[in-house]
């Protein structure tokens, strides 16, 4: 599940092209089987070998207390002893006596497309403190991402490349243009990666997270998989139910097999017309702050002022109506943002560009991260299931959801559609389940008005994985509530990572607090921190 990057989706509906896993490998043995025969002997010389931790590269900006080192995973599982690639992997020591150390917890932020070596920071934040006493606090880059066989389908600048459009009911003529360019995209994506293309998949991912696992000495795993991560820990405790000690799932996405991806990204799409409803909404009530509206339709029409001002003059030369709906989309996932976007708006609205072009504007020294991110997340995706293949069809479905859902639909289309082209081989998506009893208990936290990840797919989760427990933030629509502002939910979180301890079966945090309206005069009159 793609978050915006502090973090789409997909299902097939019309005609769909099926394609076989991979070419089966030599000996006779399935491509399955090759692979999870692949897997057991990959983890068992990661168990050997183990991590050599060491500082880390000066690139990633970790503090001392941060290591770094590396493991070797199969490029295709199927040939174990094949063509190996090197995930890059960063930990912080537990701070506590030597008694209370429970192991490593290893963290997936999501995406596909993002990694995780950050994680370790962690444990310098309240909200972590008693955690990071108990456990390792293990963070990676998934194959792909960053310095582990990194994966590339354009220029950078040229896919950063701004300000660009963000018409709400595109053109016949702006129709075929982003058609081609997403042709394009794909046809880039083959002629940088060659064969090694068609390995970047969630199952690869699982399979590596269970190298992982032995690389770290762990017998078994403990994890925390948020957005996307929570897709790929529900496919490591199918695949290796009894390699799960405890696994949280923090803003599930759905796993039904007919919804990876194409269907949960229609979901997605309207999903977040309800949170930026909420958004709006929440504006309108602090006019007096923004002077944006005093009601949610009043705030969609300054919005709309600044999109149409943008396309006839982009701010800062870099920040067209594609720029401010990516921004503005932002906070559809993280209520944080909120106060900051509503001032940008009513900054530039009154003539002051400069708030907007700060939070918009493409920034040049991230763009081979950008790159490289949205290559991974494409890859993956169009990798891991069946597309539509047919143009009309995607046409069809987000004509009529736009007109429900017109804020994030399209660009959403343009975002997945090279998937519509890809040259790769496509897998079915594995049935996710396990029977009661199978897992260990598995902890659930979800947002009830998360637009990333809707929270029917939290329940569809918890259907699925027996003895599984859900935590519902109510009211609430911040995507990844882990570790973040509600003390209730972060109480059920340390209950059970340190404990063992869950709910029954569900239970209910009230919503933290929304934010703060703070004005950029305001803001001057703060005292600085």
């Amino acid at each position: 599940m793609r978050a915006a990057t502090r973090c789409g989706l997909a299902g097939a509906v019309g005609s769909l092209v099926l394609s076989a896993l991979a070419v089966a490998p030599a000996g006779g043995l399935t491509p399955a089987s090759a692979a999870a025969s692949g897997t057991a002997r990959a983890a068992e010389r990661a168990a050997a070998a183990g991590i050599v931790f060491g500082p880390c590269p000066a690139a990633e900006e970790l503090p001392s207390s941060v290591e770094c080192g590396t493991v070797l995973v199969p490029l295709d599982y199927a040939r174990p002893d094949g063509r190996r690639i090197e995930l890059t992997v960063s930990r912080a020591r537990a701070l506590g006596e030597p008694a209370e150390r429970q192991g490593a917890l290893v963290f997936n932020p999501g995406g596909p497309g993002s990694g995780s070596l950050w994680f370790p920071r962690a444990a310098g934040l309240p909200e972590w403190r008693r955690l990071a006493r108990a456990y390792d606090l293990v963070g990676y880059a998934p194959r792909g991402v960053g310095r582990s066989a990194p994966l590339s389908c354009q220029d950078p600048a040229d896919f950063t490349r701004a300000p660009t459009p963000a018409p709400a009911e595109p053109s016949e003529a702006y129709k075929k243009e982003r058609v081609a360019a997403a042709q394009a995209y794909a046809r880039g994506c083959e002629r940088h990666a060659g064969p090694s293309l068609r390995h970047y998949s969630s199952l690869n991912n699982a399979r590596d997270l269970e190298v992982l696992r032995a690389a770290l000495g762990e017998e078994k795993l403990t994890y925390l998989g948020a957005s996307y991560g929570t897709y790929l820990g529900a496919l490591y405790a199918t695949m290796f139910p009894s390699h799960v000690r405890r696994m949280v799932f923090d803003s599930a996405v759905d796993p039904s097999p007919d919804r990876i991806w194409y269907r949960n990204n229609l979901a997605q799409s309207r999903a977040f017309e309800r949170r930026w409803l909420d958004f709006r909404t929440w504006v309108a009530r602090h006019d007096a702050t923004y002077r944006l509206g005093t009601d949610a339709a009043a705030v969609l029409g300054a919005y709309e002022r600044a999109a149409a001002e943008l396309a006839h003059r982009p701010a800062g030369g870099k920040v067209g109506p594609g720029q401010l709906q990516a921004a503005f989309l932002q906070a559809g996932y993280y209520d944080d943002l909120w106060p900051a976007r509503a001032e940008a708006l009513s900054e530039f609205l009154r003539g002051n560009p400069g708030p907007l072009v700060e939070q918009a504007a493409p920034r040049e020294e991230a763009a081979r991260e950008t790159e490289n991110g949205h290559a991974v997340y494409t890859a993956v995706e169009c990798n891991d299931a069946p597309w539509p293949t047919d143009w009309r069809v995607w046409d069809r479905d987000n004509t009529a959801l736009a007109k429900e859902a017109p804020f994030e639909t399209w660009a959403n289309v343009w975002l997945n559609l090279p998937c519509a082209y890809w040259p790769a081989p496509r897998q079915r998506p594995l049935d996710v389940r396990a029977e009661p009893g199978a897992l260990p208990p598995t902890l659930i936290l979800a947002a009830e008005r998360d637009a990333a990840t809707p929270y029917e797919g939290a329940l569809e989760l918890q259907r699925r994985l027996g003895g599984s427990v859900l935590v519902t933030e109510r009211g609430a629509g911040t995507h990844g509530v882990a570790g973040g502002p509600n003390a209730c939910v972060n109480g059920h979180l340390e209950a059970y990572l340190l404990q063992g301890r869950t709910p029954v079966r569900r239970a209910s945090c009230a919503p933290h607090p929304e934010p703060d309206p703070v004005s950029l005069e305001r803001r001057a009159q703060l005292p600085a921190v």
